[in-house]
């Protein structure tokens, strides 16, 4: 299973603005934003930051500091966009329940930011969660041992609880931008103007 990292996530907030480390690191570290989602130490960001770059995804020009050392502000490029927006489109969203609590969450989270509807991503994500939970239904069926009835007993009850969320979710303020938090600080400090 391939490590989660948040490649996307960061391509979606500098589509949203461009931004320097420190800055983006505000967002992962709010829990009004990011923070609740994903847990990111300096090290970890600044390394996705230069294989984002070394791909060719973002593009990164060196500022220089008036009374501060001189720091890097990241870009989207084309190819960069591309991949998000094929990201937040992905029509096989996961069927892991972490996945789907990291990866759809950001989902959500980056489309409400950059004002794109959130409706079809949910929609996605209710489909294949039920479409999974009908497949662990027919193999319930045909178990041969306690165990093997409990176990999928368990992940039955798990998407049962995933889908009802996601039916909230459907219904509920995050498909709309109102109530959505205001920048980190720090992720605004440098770009007053944005």
């Amino acid at each position: 299973m391939k490590h989660l990292t948040p490649d996307e996530v960061l391509l979606g907030l500098l589509k949203a603005q461009p931004a320097h480390g420190y800055e983006l690191l505000e967002w992962f570290r709010s829990p009004q934003h990011l923070g609740r989602i994903w847990k990111m130490s300096t090290s970890q960001l600044y390394a996705v930051l230069k294989r984002l770059e070394e791909s060719g995804l973002i593009a990164g020009r060196v500022l220089p500091g008036a009374d501060a050392p001189s720091r890097t502000e990241y870009t989207l490029t084309k190819q960069g966009e591309a991949r998000l927006m094929a990201w937040l489109n992905d029509p096989h969203p996961p069927i892991s329940i972490h996945r789907i609590r990291v990866l759809f969450l950001s989902r959500l989270y980056i489309a409400r930011l950059l004002n794109l509807p959130a409706q079809d991503i949910i929609t996605r994500q209710l489909s294949t969660c039920e479409q999974n939970r009908q497949r662990l239904q027919t193999e319930l069926a045909e178990v041969t041992t306690d165990i093997e009835a409990l176990t999928l007993n368990y992940m039955v009850g798990q998407f049962d609880a995933v889908i009802a969320w996601l039916k909230d979710c459907q219904t509920s303020t995050l498909s709309s931008p109102q109530n959505f938090p205001a920048a980190p600080a720090a992720a605004t400090s440098h770009h007053p103007e944005r």
